[in-house]
């Protein structure tokens, strides 16, 4: 009994230095796609051929592809930390729950092949895990992605973070912080709940077919891996499909509040002043970054809990 707790309590502590880990990697490696999708969202003229170029033909073009590579790692990284730890709480809590009779008898037998080392649950709770985990952890690091944002863009002049900071809290005082934070919400919680959705399903069925291929009930790690990182890319390119108007949404209020005021409001003036396109303004950045960030943060936390959990075995 006390090995049990002694192991789940490692094993908790171990999915917030997994997060940390896997997301801070992914946000240094990613920088430059994130960077250019902002300045393709900023505004409609932009294109992304166009972003990039202005970017080569500037001073220093290595180095400005980085440009707010710290306080993307820090909230990647922070955020991945409390995305996976309240996630992996609220599973293991939801594991203990009756399931809910939506899920079906075919979801049931097919999870239990999944490559996952996570609690296995059915398609509501990984639904409502993952959107309520995410919100929860986007409102704690909602002032870091507004720096993010704001020294990324080519609106701003800003020369440091601190300098960002201060100019914030002049002007918009603490609200400031918390620019977007709506659209962020409205975009976060159903990328993160079908993320977790599409991507469990995706790691059953890909298992499920592997086992077959193989006539082996047994899958290695290199095997798991391989099926987390396919089934993350899926999921990733589902999910940020369907939400990249939020996040185009989100992107204006942070660059611009005053002007845009709030999300219906932001939503009214792209779409009347830019048409339908701007909905969907660096969604093949959004999609490119998503589905690399998501498949390795994803592949690589999963590897490194599942290797915790053996060596405490």
């Amino acid at each position: 009994m006390s090995n049990g707790a002694q192991k789940q309590k490692a094993s908790s502590a171990f999915h917030l230095v997994a997060g940390l880990g896997s997301g801070a990697a992914s946000a240094f490696l990613l920088q430059p796609a994130d960077l250019l999708k902002t300045r393709v969202q900023q505004s409609h003229v932009s294109t992304l051929t166009q972003a990039f170029r202005n970017i080569l033909n500037g001073p220093r073009p290595v180095r400005s592809l980085w440009r707010g590579v710290t306080p993307s790692v820090i909230r990647t990284g922070f955020g991945s930390a409390l995305y996976f730890g309240m996630l992996n709480q609220m599973r293991q809590y939801a594991a203990k729950i009756p399931p809910v009779p939506l899920v079906s008898a075919e979801s049931k037998s097919t999870v239990s092949s999944s490559s996952s080392a996570l609690p296995k649950l059915g398609n509501v709770a990984n639904l409502t895990t993952g959107a309520f985990a995410r919100v929860a952890a986007g409102v704690i690091v909602n002032p870091i992605t507004v720096l993010k944002v704001r020294y990324e863009s080519t609106h701003y002049s800003y020369t440091s973070l601190a300098g960002a900071a201060r100019d914030i809290w002049a002007k918009e005082g603490f609200r400031g912080f918390f620019a977007g934070f709506g659209a962020t919400a409205v975009r976060d919680a159903p990328y993160a709940g079908l993320y977790v959705l599409i991507y469990e399903q995706a790691k059953a069925r890909l298992a499920s077919l592997a086992q077959r291929r193989s006539a082996s009930s047994e899958s290695t790690a290199s095997g798991s891996a391989t099926i987390n990182f396919a089934s993350g890319v899926v999921a990733a390119i589902s999910a940020t499909t369907l939400t990249n108007p939020f996040d185009s949404i989100k992107t204006r209020l942070q660059i611009a509040p005053g002007r845009y005021g709030n999300m219906f409001q932001a939503a009214r003036l792209m779409l009347q002043q830019e048409g339908i396109q701007s909905m969907f303004s660096g969604l093949s950045m959004r999609i490119g970054r998503k589905a690399l960030s998501s498949a390795f943060t994803w592949t690589a936390y999963e590897e490194l809990v599942r290797r915790a959990e053996r060596a405490l075995v």
